[in-house]
């Protein structure tokens, strides 16, 4: 799971760019005038275009793009009539009736004042008065990105047979073989934020979580092997990061910026769990092998376990003394182990108590990585560290990506500070270390081959670098920058 603090700024920078085009857009209007770029818009953002975009329009109907709404679906009908809201197909999908209205698909109708802000729209001749400094160049499968340089990396992931390397563009995700590492496909959606990538256990699935800062967050499900979009779901107001996925497929978490941790079914978009106890952004999810437990990790210092069943908040798996921990939590990965039970559990272990012994590594702000228990095995007392096992030695500056080996015994972490960036190979038990050498910027994210011959970690300067994990010597390195002639197999 990654975030590079690098993005901070970033988003800071496309927030102020988001703002100074709001502030062309509060212009004098007319008395009751409806804006479709400050009224209309947002909404469609939020609960249509994840369903009715390029990579994904159902019904045959787009809405990304401005000129697509006044044309008709599969059904024959014009979505919008410029004028006449009454023979506007789409006002009478969002209408509700009895409570139920057939869009949004599996989700809550728009509450009424919704609808009448898109009818009067409609009425009032449905223009667009988005302002020329606001306008986007339309992206899509057929109009990938065109860099000007390399993106900054926040993610990467091998499928589990060692096909593709997912690697995590701006508005897209770049698939590569994983055996000669060319392009193969881009999987391009309407998030422009990229934060986190990750394959199915069966690795027929792409799970990528994003969103458009200060707008959306949005997680999208992916038949790579088709290109095919097979869940758009919209969640919150901002990019969603920390995406993992059930052991058994149906279900992808993630963490958000309103503090939540939240998981939605990976066959229809609908949530299946919300957990609210973190008091800052979450940053990274993995579940325990039997999908019964999830844990996240958050700038506010704590890795937190939750009851999946009751999505209830079950413990704080690091201690809670203040100093306990220096910094936010940015990354975590859960140890590959088989066979391996719960010995005793605390009489006071709220819920089911657990069966399946599993381990973390988690790292952060502090650069320490720390391996943890998940599941407490003594009693809890307040002030205690009781689930730590140990610690190893600190990296320069945060560590924003980790990731075990297929066994369990090695892990990778990517860290970075001041404009440099280090990627590490750990011995799990031992705490023997690996430095990676020709690493040329910040490192975010890092990635096992299942192989475990190689390792892939990118970051800063769009460079991904393929090591070998037993000597930390370069294999092999190459920059992110697609041609639109690469857009599709």
């Amino acid at each position: 799971m990654t975030l590079p603090r690098a993005l901070l700024a970033l988003g800071v920078a496309v927030a102020g760019t988001v703002t100074g085009t709001t502030q062309d857009a509060k212009q004098p209007a007319t008395p009751g005038k409806v804006s479709f770029y400050k009224d209309v818009r947002p909404l469609f953002a939020q609960h249509c275009n994840g369903c009715h975009q390029p990579a994904k329009a159902q019904g045959g109907y787009v809405m990304t793009a401005f000129p697509d709404l006044f044309k008709a679906g599969e059904r024959g009908k014009a979505g919008v009539v410029a004028g006449n809201a009454d023979k506007s197909y789409l006002l009478e999908l969002v209408r509700g009736h009895n409570g139920k209205a057939e869009m949004p698909k599996n989700r809550d109708p728009l509450a009424a004042p919704q609808v009448k802000l898109i009818a009067d729209w409609i009425a009032q001749g449905a223009t667009d008065d988005t302002p020329a400094s606001a306008k986007e160049a339309l992206i899509d499968m057929a109009n990938p990105p065109k860099y000007a340089a390399p993106p900054v990396v926040t993610s990467l992931a091998f499928d589990p047979q060692g096909d593709f390397l997912a690697v995590a563009g701006f508005h897209e995700v770049l698939l590569y073989s994983g055996k000669d590492y060319k392009l193969s496909s881009r999987l391009v959606g309407i998030s422009e934020r990229i934060n986190a990538v990750a394959f199915s256990p069966n690795g027929e699935r792409l799970a990528v979580a994003g969103g458009a800062p200060g707008r959306f967050g949005e997680v999208q499900v992916w038949n790579h092997k088709r290109d095919d979009l097979v869940v758009s779901a919209p969640v919150t107001f901002d990019t969603v990061y920390g995406v993992s996925w059930s052991p058994d497929g149906k279900t992808v978490a993630f963490g958000c910026i309103d503090n939540t941790v939240r998981a939605i079914d990976t066959a229809t978009g609908k949530q299946t769990l919300q957990m609210g106890t973190h008091t800052d952004w979450v940053l990274g999810t993995v579940f325990s092998q039997d999908g019964q437990h999830l844990v996240s990790v958050s700038r506010d210092m704590s890795l937190r376990l939750t009851e999946v069943p009751t999505q209830r908040f079950v413990d704080n798996v690091t201690s809670i003394t203040p100093g306990g921990l220096r910094g936010g939590l940015m990354a975590v990965d859960r140890r590959p182990m088989k066979d391996k039970k719960m010995q005793k559990v605390p009489e006071d272990t709220p819920g089911v108590p657990p069966k399946v012994y599993d381990e973390l590594i988690i790292g952060g702000a502090d650069g320490t990585p720390r391996l943890y228990k998940m599941h407490r095995e003594v009693k809890r007392q307040i002030g205690d560290d009781a689930n730590k096992l140990r610690e190893y030695e600190k990296m320069p500056g945060r560590i924003s990506g980790l990731a075990f080996n297929a066994d369990g015994k090695l892990f990778a972490a990517a860290s970075s500070l001041d404009g440099k960036g280090e990627v590490r190979v750990y011995d799990t038990d031992t705490g023997k270390k690996v430095v990676c050498e020709g690493v040329s910027g910040p490192a975010y994210a890092v990635a096992w081959h299942p192989d475990g011959k190689s390792i892939a970690s990118a970051g800063f300067d769009g460079t991904v670098w393929l090591h070998d994990p037993a000597t930390g010597k370069l294999l092999k390195s190459f920059v992110v920058r697609p041609t639109a002639a690469a857009a599709s197999r």
